[in-house]
């Protein structure tokens, strides 16, 4: 079916339900970023590739709302499509319920598959448009036109063993459990999978470029149950989560088990990472207790395994990434390199090293006003050969059996303007600022977010992303809690934190220009006014200085920067051969 016709076949089930809307978010019953092919729902419907969006299908109009970051993306992918793409005003906020409110007469019905929703967005779309007496539907009306839908994965899973997580099942469980007592809480359902695999020590290969496993669980104070596929564990895997003191269910005994959870008692369910469908099939008389999942800050706190593991990872990855750097500087007049073939032999580069399972997401190779777009991805259609003038960003991380890698560098080809030269050495200036702060204890994100865009704003520049974001441990490359954006988020940055720090300026048509380190929490120094917190940057990789104009740059910064390039230099070089340690040097000499 083409997607005008897929379209038309929806609208004609919504007509025959008496359904004046439908609602398609980008999310799976586990609520994820990253989704299995059998949940990518708004690819099969419109064609869009994205991985962050809402459709929204009335009988007279179809709309995707998503933000800056896909709106060249969008438009390109929605032609001929049917649907129009509605450019949100702010980063995730789910606009469109407004929008449902002006244009649905009173009493009208919404559909949406209540597996694909977070609670919170399902009793916010009831509390928003509850003025216009909305009554809402659980409908599926991708299932009857998607012929050959993929099924769920059965790829194995498999368990990591103690010693390179730093802590054991038992002792993980038990930590969750101090939290529920706090809370009041007799059971705790788990759905968001990058917990479950924390919680477990399990990792599997169920969604691309993130290690997790389609699972739920339910904790009690005496009992732990993991619902999964049964054949996706071994039989010693097994064996070793029941001495840990979990029992394995199938994968779709949760919906039966919520329905018989005792009278009276109460549950703790994260809102934003469990789905509405199995929300609604706890008992009216088990109380819920919605707050964030205890797993969530307790995996965003590294061990010292963890920290030390991941220190271990950058050096593999900084290895693979002045590999890469030098080959696309020997080699970008001498062959032809694409974004596309740039991207592979950077992963090829990685695949050498000890440990490497994957990349940790899809490679944004954009050269020149391809790096405008930040969540570019290069198709055959729009990939482009990389020459020997302006500038191409490279956005790239690693899964590693010992960490979780991310790193933005951006590479000078060659007869570069004053603009370019302008903008990188300001972007550098600023991912410095924030690298270098020192910072009390209790501050939050937005904080750290608005230090590090200072030096842009005092040229009236700005990005419309986030600052950074959490990084797992051989898990998702996007992990909260916390966060560094412009929103007011509660999360304090605490010791042992992973995060990165990523500023850049995006000037449409003609470069993109992003650098990012990942950094840790660190102890600083503690006096009678506080205890302050510093970051030490995990991430090893040259940056490249060609362009810097020095007079932009304040002393604190070069000397932040001669340091950071000395440590490479000595991380990086006992790897490398001669050739490449040669390459090193010039590219992390002090300036």
């Amino acid at each position: 079916m083409t997607y005008p016709e897929k379209l038309h076949a929806i609208r004609e089930q919504m007509k025959a339900d008496g359904v004046a809307a439908y609602i398609i978010p980008s999310a799976d019953p586990h609520i994820s970023e990253y989704l299995p092919n059998h949940y990518k729902c708004i690819s099969f419907a419109t064609g869009f590739k994205g991985s962050v969006s809402t459709v929204v299908i009335t009988l007279d109009f179809a709309g995707l709302w998503a933000d800056f970051r896909y709106f060249e993306q969008a438009e390109e992918q929605l032609q001929n499509s049917g649907f129009e793409l509605v450019k949100l005003k702010v980063q995730h906020a789910p606009e469109y319920i407004q929008w449902l409110g002006e244009v649905l007469p009173q009493g009208a019905t919404i559909a949406f598959d209540e597996k694909l929703v977070s609670i919170s967005l399902g009793e916010l779309l009831h509390k928003q448009l509850a003025y216009k007496s909305i009554n809402f539907q659980h409908k599926d009306y991708l299932n009857p036109i998607w012929a050959n839908r993929p099924s769920l994965p059965t790829n194995p899973a498999f368990l990591v063993a103690d010693e390179f997580v730093g802590q054991s099942v038992s002792a993980k469980l038990n930590e969750v459990r101090k939290v529920m007592k706090q809370l009041h809480a007799d059971y705790h359902l788990i759905s968001s999978l990058d917990d479950l695999a924390w919680l477990f020590n399990m990792r599997g290969d169920d969604v691309s470029y993130n290690p997790v496993v389609l699972s739920f669980a339910l904790i009690s104070a005496n009992q732990a149950t993991l619902y999964i596929q049964h054949d996706k564990l071994s039989a010693d895997d097994k064996a070793s989560l029941a001495k840990n003191g979990v029992e394995i269910l199938s994968y779709d005994t949760i919906a039966k088990d919520l329905g018989f959870l005792p009278a009276e008692s109460s549950i703790l369910i994260d809102p934003k990472r469990n789905c509405f469908a199995l929300y609604k099939l706890i008992p009216n008389s088990v109380q819920r207790i919605l707050e964030i999942n205890p797993s969530t800050q307790l995996k965003a706190v590294k061990n010292a395994t963890e920290i030390n593991n991941t220190r271990l990872a950058m050096i593999k990855d900084g290895v693979a990434i002045t590999q890469f750097l030098k080959w696309v500087k020997d080699n970008v007049n001498e062959i032809t390199i694409t974004e596309i073939s740039a991207a592979a032999q950077l992963k090829a580069f990685r695949a050498a090293q000890d440990g490497f399972i994957g990349e940790s997401f899809n490679t944004i190779a954009g050269y020149r006003a391809h790096g405008a777009l930040p969540h570019y991805a290069a198709t055959t259609a729009s990939d482009v050969t990389v020459k020997a003038e302006g500038l191409f960003l490279v956005d790239s991380g690693g899964q590693y059996r010992y960490g979780t890698t991310d790193i933005t560098r951006v590479l000078p080809m060659g007869n570069n303007t004053e603009e370019e030269c302008i903008d990188y050495t300001l972007v550098l200036k600023a991912m410095i600022e924030g690298c270098k702060t020192r910072f009390p204890k209790g501050t939050c994100g937005y904080q750290i977010d608005a230090i590090t865009r200072r030096p842009m704003w005092d040229y009236a520049l700005n990005y419309g992303h986030g600052t950074g974001h959490g990084v797992g441990y051989f898990l998702n490359v996007h992990e909260g809690p916390q966060v560094f954006n412009a929103t007011a988020t509660p999360v304090p940055v605490e010791l042992g934190m992973i995060t990165s720090i990523e500023p850049g300026i995006y000037r449409s048509g003609k470069h993109g220009i992003r650098i990012e380190n990942l950094v840790l929490t660190i102890a600083d120094q503690a006096n009678e006014f506080n205890e302050f917190y510093a970051f030490e940057a995990l991430t090893l990789a040259p940056i490249d200085t060609t362009l810097v104009k020095k007079e932009l740059l304040e002393q604190a910064h070069i000397d932040w920067l001669n340091t950071y390039h000395e440590n490479v230099y000595t991380k990086l070089s006992p790897f490398l051969n001669e050739d490449e340690k040669a390459f090193l040097a010039g590219m992390t000499s002090a300036l």
